[in-house]
């Protein structure tokens, strides 16, 4: 088996949403399941891989839960990465490539709103010099937006602009939320950050199925073939490194082989983000940007990565593209970039 011969054959996700609807995390994975299992006609998979946190729930391996949607009898062949459903793709994928198994289904899944993320979030920083100072995501975020428009010479209006955009976008998509047109008036909530160029919270789920070589062709008429994935990190301290640039995306899109792209879903949840990642991946006006809306749209933690790369799939299984790009990050201001590369052609 070829690096070539996997691909993305169904993606389904959940109608996201900003409030607590009091589902818990197996009732919002549940139909997501269901959905995708009678969509392939599948009912049991080589092996399948989740994507979660703990911390969201506020329970140890509260992730077994979620087995629950999926059926674990007989017993079945599971593993889970304490990441978003992305990285979760990218072990199904290394999975698969040792060949003796020919499906997978790969899911993620967060319900924020039962905590407060930001000091959640916080609990991923260094636990010696940096979470003891309280320090949260969006002030960090909003440290990374400052480096960036003081090199760049962008301006606050351009991250408004990126907004627009995005929650227009999300309009359109029955899955992402509602979202007003930005304010230039609001107040800052960290400057230069105002609440628009933040992604709202978000619960949600997604799950994607891959195939390999026939049993790709058997389940899906356009199979989303990755022709590329990489994963690559930046140093753990902030301080470490230029927050202004993301070598790691730009790292990651060159192993991946990101030329050439139609479409692109960037795990941008922030503004500024996108910028950067544009910027990382060489990306030109030609290039199609998070037509779903993005993270800025919907941002179900824990699951928005994949569906990043589910719904650059969904260009293809459509026939509107024939080569896109998926990406996801983790950790604080870019730390994780993951890159996956889909082409509609064998």
């Amino acid at each position: 088996m070829t690096r070539t011969d996997i691909a993305v054959v169904a993606f389904a996700q959940t109608r996201h949403t900003a409030e607590d609807s009091g589902l818990s995390e197996v009732e919002l994975l549940a139909p997501v399941i269901t959905e995708i299992k009678e969509r392939t006609g599948l009912t049991r998979f080589g092996f399948t891989c989740s994507g979660s946190n703990d911390y969201l729930a506020g329970a140890p391996f509260s992730f077994v839960s979620g087995l629950d949607a999926v059926g674990a009898w007989p017993p079945i062949s599971e593993s889970h990465v304490e990441m978003d459903g992305a990285w979760a793709l990218y072990e199904a994928w290394v999975r698969l490539l040792h060949g003796d198994v020919d499906t997978a289904l790969v899911y993620g899944f967060g319900k924020p709103s039962q905590g407060v993320l930001r000091e959640i979030m916080t609990l991923q920083l260094d636990p010696y010099y940096l979470a003891p100072l309280g320090v949260d995501q969006v002030s960090l975020a909003a440290l990374q937006a400052r480096a960036y428009l003081e090199r760049s010479g962008a301006k606050e209006d351009d991250l408004r602009a990126v907004a627009a955009r995005s929650r227009a976008a999300g309009r359109g998509n029955p899955y992402a939320l509602d979202l007003p047109e930005p304010d230039a008036d609001e107040d800052y909530d960290v400057a230069p950050l105002r609440p628009y160029d933040i992604a709202p919270i978000t619960d949600g789920a997604a799950a994607v199925v891959l195939a390999a070589g026939d049993r790709a062709r058997e389940l899906c008429e356009r199979p989303a073939w990755i022709r590329g994935i990489d994963h690559r990190g930046e140093p753990h301290s902030p301080g470490a490194r230029d927050l202004s640039r993301s070598e790691a995306a730009r790292l990651a899109a060159e192993k991946a082989g990101a030329a050439g792209i139609e479409v692109a879903e960037l795990h941008a949840q922030f503004t500024h983000e996108e910028l950067i990642l544009r910027e990382a991946l060489g990306l030109g006006d030609d290039v199609t940007v998070n037509p779903s809306g993005g993270a800025l749209s919907a941002n179900p933690v824990m699951a928005a990565g994949l569906v990043r790369i589910g719904e650059a799939a969904s260009r293809i299984h459509d026939g509107s593209a024939t080569r896109t790009l998926g990406h996801a990050s983790g950790g604080p201001c870019l730390q994780q970039n993951l890159v996956c590369v889909l082409s509609g052609g064998d």
